[in-house]
């Protein structure tokens, strides 16, 4: 038969839709995806025949062939393209190009060819959600990205499972280094060695000489060997879909809000993720001090400081005899009005009189590899001049959507501040920000809708930045805002001169290491 082609026929006996694609404006194709059986070369012509059949300086949102119809939608230097039978609706063609269009930015924070192809896997799945078999599905841009995350139960299941299990064998451990340093002390004082805090047991305190500071104070972070990970017995047929990334990730700030040493395995480990504790000295001296902080800051979004509460505490670890019996010189330099306490075993005196800690019983020493509290402060202030960082979000609605203003400023100016990350919500299913003016990096993190802006160091010669992005949303949807950082300085400004010998006074040789973390600081 003259002139018989087999596929128009079949595409005029179906009224779906062929394929779907991104493409240069060229007709290149990136990502393809067909609904039918189609050949590569086939789709090839159909979209390199596409730039061709487009009339020049006409504004169209579909053309037509003798067998087919494109439906398109321009995506800056890149064409959204949907290929249909001609007796398909045009208006239900073009509500789908819609939706597809929506679902590139989910995934893509530019809208370029390297962009698209880093993430073309991501986007085939996001458009298997919308059209099936060539007939599209009811769903919308937050159903989609729900199936895609393919959240399972019996995932979950597994997991809770496994988490009370690797509680278990830490509180086991925990248990266990106990019972170890209680049988090492009694070794100690059966064999006659230094009795370190024994004279503080006839007083009733128990041999773990650390555990003496008051639980509500700043616990100090000590690095552990990390338990080998539990599995439960038998074989698991729990269902691992496309959230073990969060998974990992979750269980790496577990480990790491327990003074876990984790060490990132992947390359461009986002600022996000930084370690919200310094990394001790390389060189530790047998006398070790380290002082340590923790901010909790509330503030309301119109200014006004709800609550703030610093917490520290000087930490000190002999791993050498011969220098138990020291005296250690505080340089307090505090005038933000700090509350100070020693421990108990601790001259209070001596301390108030010439800032000096040193043992009531000055012929008892130090004990020996432990970890022990000292001296701890307490800042808790409204005053808003003590912020050490301020964070204005000034949202805005406009005719597109929202513009939002974001400033920050460094109000103490005796501070570095580094790894700073704040942390923006953003409202879900209405696609990635547009970004505009910005001091430092950002990162859209389009699965847990946040906007992420990083900055490396912020002091003195870098005191203030902003930020600038627009996209739809209320002012509401972009509260509250977090902020993280860690620093070399402290805030309270309370320093460790100098280690004396008890007897002649002579210099001891100490190391010490400074830290000031984020507990909580958050804009309402």
């Amino acid at each position: 038969m003259k002139g018989f082609d087999p596929l128009q026929m079949v595409f005029k006996s179906l009224q779906v839709l062929l394929a779907a694609a991104v493409c240069t404006k060229a007709g290149k194709a990136i990502v393809s995806r067909q609904f039918v059986e189609m050949t590569r070369t086939r789709v090839e012509g159909l979209l390199a025949a596409f730039p061709k059949l487009m009339n020049t300086g006409k504004q169209h949102t579909f053309v037509e062939t003798e067998s087919v119809r494109y439906v398109y939608q321009p995506l800056e230097k890149l064409y959204m393209v949907l290929i249909t039978t001609k007796n398909s609706n045009i208006l239900e063609d073009l509500e789908t190009l819609r939706l597809f269009s929506r679902v590139i930015p989910e995934y893509c924070r530019v809208l370029e060819e390297s962009e698209i192809s880093e993430h073309c896997f991501d986007i085939i799945f996001a458009f298997d959600e919308i059209v099936a078999l060539g007939y599209r599905e009811n769903v919308n841009l937050a159903q989609i990205r729900t199936f895609t995350e393919m959240d399972s139960h019996e995932e979950k299941v597994f997991r809770a499972v496994r988490e009370t299990q690797e509680r278990e064998a830490k509180a086991e451990m925990k248990r266990k280094a106990k019972e170890l340093q209680r049988a090492r002390q009694d070794a100690e004082r059966a064999g006659k060695k230094s009795p370190g805090f024994g004279g503080f047991g006839s007083s009733g305190m128990s041999s773990s000489i650390s555990a003496t500071i008051i639980t509500d104070t700043i616990e100090p972070e000590k690095p552990k060997v990390a338990p080998a990970p539990v599995r439960p017995s038998g074989s698991s047929k729990a269902l691992k879909l496309g959230v073990k990334g969060k998974e990992v990730d979750n269980f790496v700030d577990k480990l790491k809000s327990e003074g876990e040493n984790i060490i990132a395995s992947g390359a461009g480990r986002k600022a996000s993720e930084a370690s919200k504790v310094l990394q001790p000295p390389v060189n530790m001296e047998s006398v070790h001090l380290r002082v340590e902080e923790k901010i909790s800051l509330t503030c309301g979004r119109d200014g006004g400081l709800q609550n703030m509460e610093v917490l520290g505490m000087i930490t000190l670890k002999v791993t050498d005899e011969k220098n138990g019996r020291i005296s250690i010189l505080i340089n307090n330099n505090d005038k933000k009005g700090a509350q100070l306490q020693t421990h108990p075993h601790v001259d209070k005196k001596l301390f108030t009189t010439e800032s000096l800690i040193g043992l009531k019983n000055q012929e008892k020493s130090f004990p020996l590899n432990t970890d022990l509290g000292v001296l701890k402060w307490r800042l808790q202030s409204t005053d808003e001049s003590l912020i050490p960082l301020t964070i204005n979000c000034w949202p805005s609605e406009s005719g597109s959507g929202c513009d939002v203003n974001i400033e920050y400023e460094l109000q103490d100016e005796g501070l570095e501040l580094n790894d700073v990350v704040i942390t923006i919500p953003l409202p879900s299913g209405v696609g990635a920000p547009v970004v505009g003016d910005l001091d430092g990096q950002y990162n859209h993190d389009s699965r847990k809708n946040i906007l992420e802006w990083s900055l490396p160091v912020i002091d003195e010669k870098n005191k203030s930045g902003s930020l600038e992005f627009s996209m739809d949303g209320k002012p509401n949807d972009f509260f509250p805002i977090h902020v993280s950082f860690v620093s070399k300085r402290n805030f309270c400004d309370i320093q460790v001169a100098k280690v004396t010998y008890v007897e002649g006074g002579s210099p001891v040789k100490f190391s010490s290491e400074t830290s000031f973390v984020v507990d909580k600081y958050e804009i309402l």
